[in-house]
């Protein structure tokens, strides 16, 4: 049944509808209403050309019982065309996200080493802080009083997916001197400790792990005394210290250079150093 045709004979069925009775046919009018009788010409008057075509020519004319019954497959088949025709909205789409995790380092001034695990693909940010003491919030010069416990950290964040946490604490190694206490180079005190701040039990696990694997395979004599606690709460440090390297370029290099940092690394991992 082509569209024409459905559309015709809805338009027919309508009609009789609404003149208040359906057309009579072979089968007789439907019960309770009034037949609409009314000649040939005048049905042409009242129809349209596909109308008449198909009611009157063809010999379609029903009765009111199937005049309603086919009413309503025509309506029914319109509405399945129309519901067709709808794009179903698919499920929303999920903002994508990225997995991240967090890793705590102290390795002496906190400018070094935000410089250092900058450098690794993976990690995403990182922020110059005090971990391990007990004053909440506390400024650089409460901390350099080497009275509030805590030891200049830096806080990296990173993509588990592109590095592991296992790399971190290695490459970590590489980046310090773990042989001296509360010192690093040419800095002293508290605040100077090497340290990892493991964030749950399996970071702490995998840092031991890497502490004794290295007190085997370790290019120098001396003892690992770096710690590996679990971490308290971390206080970012003051604007001018984050990405120091980065605004202070030249004065970066030159305190790096002249601390013996970088002759230390060397005499200690030889290639290693920074890798």
């Amino acid at each position: 049944m082509t569209r024409r045709y459905l559309f015709a004979l809805f338009g027919a069925f309508c009609l009789a509808h609404y003149a208040g009775a359906a057309p009579a046919g072979a089968g007789g009018a439907a019960k309770g209403i009034e037949p609409l009788r009314l000649s040939d010409a005048e049905w042409r008057k009242r129809l349209t050309p596909s109308q008449y075509e198909v009611l009157r020519k063809e010999g379609t004319e029903p009765t009111g019982r199937r005049w309603k019954a086919l009413g309503l497959i025509v309506l029914a088949g319109l509405t399945a065309q129309a519901i067709a025709q709808i794009k179903p909205a698919g499920p929303a789409m999920a903002a994508p996200t990225t997995a991240t995790a967090k890793a705590t380092f102290a390795g002496g001034c906190f400018w070094c080493v935000e410089s250092d695990f900058d450098k690794i693909s993976g990690v995403i940010s990182t922020t110059s802080g005090y971990v391990g003491g007990k004053t909440v919030n506390p400024t650089y010069e409460q901390v350099s009083s080497h009275a509030t416990g805590h030891a200049e950290a830096v806080e990296v964040v990173f993509d588990p997916a592109k590095v592991s946490y296992e790399r971190l604490v290695e490459y970590f190694w590489h980046t310090i001197d773990p042989t001296v206490k509360d010192q690093q180079f040419c800095d002293h005190g508290s605040p100077y400790r090497t340290a990892i701040f493991a964030h749950d039990a399996q970071q702490l696990k995998i840092a031991q792990a890497s502490r004794a694997a290295l007190e085997k395979s370790k290019p120098f004599k001396e003892a690992v005394v770096t710690e590996i606690v679990l971490a308290t709460a971390f206080y970012p440090a003051e604007d001018y210290h984050q990405d120091y390297y980065k605004k202070n370029p030249v004065r970066y290099k030159y305190y790096r250079t002249s601390c013996g940092r970088e002759a230390r690394l060397q005499q200690l991992w030889g290639d290693k150093a920074g890798h």
